[in-house]
């Protein structure tokens, strides 16, 4: 005759069943987007995953605070009243003395008695407009009602999109632009090793103290360097609604893309990670701009090259050379001089014999455009003749026709 367990030992049975189920081991794991999303929380800036449902953003969240041995918070936006945001009126003994305070809801003085804590805005896409609009406080100045959150408290945030989400809203701009976007995407390796019972574990940044001072000097000039350049970057809000509820350029923007290069390079943190962060900052367009001019910034000093041609040492890359030379000419445009001129071409001379000769080509046709007419010909364009004949091109520009003008540069 077959016996069975009582009904709450079988439930026990399943209770441990499910233990087992749900333990599972962390390993160092190369993980670009965890680390991107473990760079911004060190830099105390707010963090929105965007990515279709079930794709682990909320498992993805609970483990970064399990790792991180914060306690979590989870908070679904859209089931909760504005009210629960800026805090209720509460009157008090007094209210013409003493006014009407605004209490905060009970996570909040939780999170507050914690000193600090991952609070985690769920579903946010799914929060109407009226509750976005009371999330501006808590998201920027980190203030619910009367209650001002602790600097240990980190505002993570989750969304789908909106053709994914129930009843999905856009964000506000004014929200959307709080906020660093990283589109958190699925690695079919990371979920396989994962359901086996090893997922990624994530690790704050290891910030060398002797790369500070330099690595906020070095995220200084990339942001003020290119927009000093490209000054209508400072601002550009997106036409579309769409486009406003990501990630677009703004003052706040910026200075929070400026936040995250200081500490991806003191972290010393791939490209990779630091695109995602500057991309889900600024936007696409500007990002990869950025970018660029990141890597521009390393190319050695054109007044430099132009003050030693002969000892010059150029970059072996070939894009990095290229943009080198570049970089020269356009000192030369600047500033045009018969002195800089020669030196200039002296420099082409020796980037031709010692590397690739086609990347000459464009400075050289550059540079001999800049020839005025009282300038003779210099030798050193005989010998880049087999490159292009940018001696023949010199000659045959006419008085005055794409030449710098005498006032120039002065």
């Amino acid at each position: 005759m077959t016996t069975f367990a009582k009904p709450s030992a079988e439930l026990d049975i399943a209770a441990d069943l499910l233990t087992l189920l749900r333990t599972t081991a962390t390993e160092p794991r190369p993980n670009p987007q965890l680390e991107a999303v473990t760079l911004a929380v060190a830099a105390d800036l707010p963090v929105l995953l965007w990515g279709e449902p079930g794709i682990g953003k909320t498992a993805a969240l609970h483990q970064l605070a399990e790792s991180l041995d914060l306690p979590l918070t989870t908070v679904i936006a859209s089931v909760h009243e504005p009210s629960d945001f800026s805090g209720l009126p509460i009157v008090g003994d007094d209210p013409a003395e003493q006014g009407v305070p605004l209490a905060p809801p009970d996570w909040a003085v939780r999170l507050v008695r914690a000193g600090r804590g991952l609070l985690f805005l769920d579903e946010l896409s799914t929060a109407t407009p009226a509750v976005q609009a009371a999330l501006l406080r808590l998201v920027l100045e980190r203030r619910i009602g009367s209650l001002q959150l602790p600097p240990g408290v980190r505002i993570v945030a989750a969304a789908n999109p909106r053709a994914s989400a129930a009843d999905g809203w856009e964000l506000s701009a004014p929200l959307a632009n709080r906020f660093v976007h990283l589109q958190w995407t699925h690695d079919p390796e990371v979920v396989v090793r994962g359901l086996g019972g090893t997922w990624p574990r994530a690790t704050l940044p290891q910030l060398d103290p002797e790369l500070l001072p330099g690595a906020v000097d070095f995220a200084r000039r990339a942001v003020t360097g290119l927009l000093t350049a490209r000054p209508t970057l400072v601002h550009r809000l997106p036409g579309s609604e769409t486009r406003k509820g990501g990630a677009w350029p703004s003052p706040r923007s910026w200075d929070m893309t400026l936040s995250l290069i200081a500490f991806a390079t003191a972290a010393g943190a791939t490209r990779d990670v630091l695109a995602q962060l500057v991309r889900g900052t600024v936007g696409d367009g500007p990002g990869l701009e950025l970018l660029a001019w990141i890597d521009r910034m390393d190319l050695p000093d054109p007044e430099v090259l132009l003050a030693d041609p002969a000892g010059a040492e150029l970059p072996e890359r070939g894009d990095r050379r290229q943009a080198a030379l570049e970089g020269v000419v356009a000192a030369v445009n600047a500033r045009p001089e018969r002195a800089r001129w020669d030196a200039a071409w002296e420099l082409l001379v020796r980037a031709a014999e010692t590397g690739p000769p086609d990347l000459v080509v464009v400075p050289a046709t550059t540079l001999a455009a800049l020839r005025r007419e009282e300038w003779e010909v210099p030798v050193a364009i005989e010998r880049l003749a087999g490159v292009v004949d940018v001696s023949r091109r010199a000659d045959r520009v006419p008085a005055g026709a794409g030449r710098v003008t005498a006032g120039a540069g002065r």
